[in-house]
């Protein structure tokens, strides 16, 4: 299923905005971009791919800007969207988001996802990727 040509632009448009403030580190212009294009999005929301982008987007954003319960928000709700869970990058950043927020278990859940669909390659492209294959190698994860 396709977007209508209006909407898609419009919001093509609104997510490279976005982008153009996210890269020059204008995080709440740039979520305000992502939210308006995903406000755009016919319902249900979740079932376009759109979606999941979009979530991850806004959620990278908040990461970015240190509010951790507004990017886990946002990566959970991108997990529901369409083909998101074989995602491994929101596995990782959601891991990330729920260990520092004292949510061992269920971050350390994610960052096993996330290794389970990419390997090392999406630990080691990170400054801190190290730290986290870490963790799941003191729960026992990883030798």
């Amino acid at each position: 299923m396709e977007l209508p040509q209006e909407i898609y632009e419009r919001i093509e448009n609104l997510s490279n905005e976005g982008n153009e403030f996210f890269d020059s580190g204008q995080f709440d212009a740039a979520i305000v971009k992502w939210s308006e294009a995903f406000d755009l999005l016919p319902e249900p929301k979740p079932d376009w791919e759109a979606a999941t982008w979009l979530l991850v987007s806004i959620g990278y954003a908040y990461y970015q800007q240190g509010k951790l319960d507004q990017a886990r928000t946002n990566f959970f709700d991108a997990l529901n969207s369409l083909d998101a869970q074989s995602n491994p990058f929101i596995h990782y950043r959601l891991g990330q988001c729920e260990i520092k927020l004292g949510n061992q278990n269920n971050g350390v859940e994610h960052l096993l996802r996330a290794y389970m669909l990419d390997g090392e390659a999406i630990f080691n492209g990170e400054v801190d990727g190290a730290k986290y294959l870490d963790i799941l190698k003191i729960h026992g994860h990883l030798k």
